[in-house]
Formats: C-alpha cells, sequence, structure tokens
C-alpha cells in the first residue's frame, strides 16, 4: 500500500512539475506586470522582466549592517522589509542576493487538477518544489511563502540545497520549513532561514505563484528585490532602493569608523561626534579620507556626489 500511494504521490508531482519547457509559462503574472509593479527600477531585467541588480552591488550589499538598511528604507516609506524570528542551518553564514519568489497555498483538488491538467498540456516534469530552483540563477535567493508550514512543509532537504546552492551560491529564505539539517549543514557556503526544521515530506501544499509578489510574515517581497540578512533576521531592499541603501549604508559605516577613531583618540568628544558636525570637522573628515583610502569601500567620486546631497 505504501508503494502504491509513492507512486501516486510521484505521478502528482511528474504532473505538477516543470523540469522541461520554457521557465516563461511558470511564472503566473506577464513581463508587462513585473515591470509595472516595479517600475521605479531602471536598469537591467531578465527575460521575464525581474530587475536584475549588477553583481557589483550584491557583493557590496555584503558589507552592509540590516539596522543602518533599515533606517534608510523606513525614512523613505518602506516600513514592511523586515522580517525576523528564524531558524538557520548557520548562523554566521549571510544570504544575500536578488529575490526569486514562489507562493505556496494549501492543496485543494479542484485547483490542484486545473494544475495538473496544465502540467500535462505544457509538458513538464518533475517534483512541484523544484519548479522555483530550475528557474534560478547565479546571485538569486530562493524566498517562498509557504504560509508557515512546519510538518509536511519542508521545501527542501539536503538534495535540493546541494542544487540550490550550485545554481546561486547563496541560500534560501522560507515561511515555511526543511528537513535534512545535518545534511544541509555540510554544504559550506549554504544557509537557510526557516520557520524551523522538521523531517517530514513536503505533502498538502500547491505552489500557486512563481516571481509574483509575496508576504514573508510581515514584509513585502517582490521579484528581484535584494535581500540581506543577519542572525536577527532578513531585510527585503525594494531593488530600485539598492544602490542608495547600500550607499548610505556604507557611508555610516565610514562615518562611523571616523567618529570611533576620533573618540578613541581624543580629538573630540561624544557630543561633537553624535551631534551635527562643525565644518571643522567635515573638513577633518574629508582630510582623513584622503589618508585612509582603505576604509572607503564605494569609489571616491561616488562617495562625494553622496556627500553633496547631505545635509550630514
Amino acid at each position: 500500500m505504501q508503494i502504491e500511494f509513492m507512486k501516486q504521490l510521484f505521478a502528482y508531482l511528474s504532473i505538477f512539475g516543470i523540469i522541461a519547457g520554457s521557465f516563461s509559462h511558470a511564472q503566473t503574472i506577464s513581463r508587462e506586470e513585473m515591470i509595472f509593479l516595479t517600475s521605479k527600477w531602471e536598469g537591467d531585467r531578465f527575460d521575464d522582466g525581474r530587475p536584475r541588480i549588477p553583481d557589483d552591488l550584491i557583493e557590496r550589499a555584503a558589507n552592509i549592517g540590516i539596522e543602518e538598511a533599515w533606517v534608510v528604507l523606513y525614512n523613505a516609506g518602506y516600513k514592511n522589509q523586515f522580517e525576523g524570528n528564524w531558524k538557520m542551518v548557520h548562523d554566521d553564514v549571510p544570504v544575500i542576493g536578488r529575490a526569486l519568489t514562489a507562493h505556496y497555498m494549501p492543496s485543494r483538488p479542484d485547483v490542484l487538477e486545473n494544475i495538473m491538467e496544465r502540467g500535462h498540456a505544457e509538458g513538464r516534469s518533475g517534483n512541484h518544489n523544484s519548479w522555483p530552483i530550475q528557474a534560478l540563477q547565479k546571485g538569486d535567493v530562493y524566498v517562498a511563502d509557504c504560509f508557515g508550514k512546519i510538518a509536511q512543509g519542508t521545501l527542501i532537504g539536503d538534495s535540493l540545497a546541494t542544487a540550490i546552492f550550485n545554481k546561486t551560491g547563496t541560500g534560501v529564505v522560507f515561511d515555511g520549513s526543511a528537513r535534512d539539517l545535518s545534511g544541509m549543514a555540510e554544504i559550506e557556503g549554504f544557509n537557510a532561514f526557516v520557520r524551523d526544521f522538521d523531517p517530514t515530506f513536503l505533502e498538502e501544499v500547491v505552489l500557486m505563484g512563481l516571481n509574483t509578489p509575496i508576504r514573508i510574515g510581515g514584509a513585502i517581497v517582490l521579484p528581484g528585490d535584494l535581500v540581506i540578512s543577519e542572525p536577527t533576521g532578513v531585510l527585503f531592499i525594494p531593488a530600485h532602493m539598492a544602490e542608495e541603501v547600500i550607499l548610505t549604508a556604507e557611508f555610516i559605516a565610514v562615518r562611523d569608523a571616523f567618529g570611533y577613531e576620533m573618540l578613541k583618540n581624543g580629538t573630540y568628544n561624544t557630543g561633537q561626534m553624535d551631534n551635527a558636525w562643525t565644518d571643522a570637522i567635515k573638513e577633518h573628515f574629508l582630510r582623513w579620507l584622503d589618508e585612509n583610502p582603505d576604509q572607503l569601500p564605494m569609489s571616491r567620486e561616488d562617495l562625494d556626489a553622496f556627500m553633496s546631497q547631505r545635509t550630514w
């Protein structure tokens, strides 16, 4: 009886899969809708319309803090971009990259039947939870809303985690669970932010959307958002805000490094550093930058342009 059940399960998953065929069919919103929802993004896009944040910005994002980035977003009116309360495979491995989103819902027979028929028509094969994985590219982060499901909500185990890491070089963020913690822990450089770990297999869920807007706890995530993480949680930065957030966070870090050094050697006191800087301190800061070019994570041209628009 168990063998027969597994055969039926495999048949269902195969019908619902997508390994074969064009991934443009896998997307449940059109390219036009994707561009509409992310219309403030003016850079390159993937074929499906998802914003393509440059690789160099993703590399720089690895060195900024969530607190500084969150403040920039909050001040700009983006107040629903952070989510905490996670369990991780490794608490010292950040997950950073462009969001590729997936939306799961509880299974329902009529909806499942329609999806199965469409899967037949499009010639798809493979497990449905491999559908988003097949669409991943280097630098992507697989972000999935699995409605917080733990038991039977395990979107990946160590095998799929290996496939994800080989394709992206990053990790995953799931409002759901994962299995095979010990196996995933052996994948050097990989991390998963999940609600919990569970030994069960994925059951009674339907993949209703790929690269659609999703909700992760109290945060909204759009395809192409910049994902950054720390043990405290995950921040989803709208693609069009990525460069501003990164540059501002980098500036704050450099400014703080200058302030720390000045306080340590007694050049200035905390009142002078924590309040609006005088013109003399600003000039001292610029001289200090010239003397310490290794402190700059951005180009001096970018920094000068940025500082010309700041009120300090």
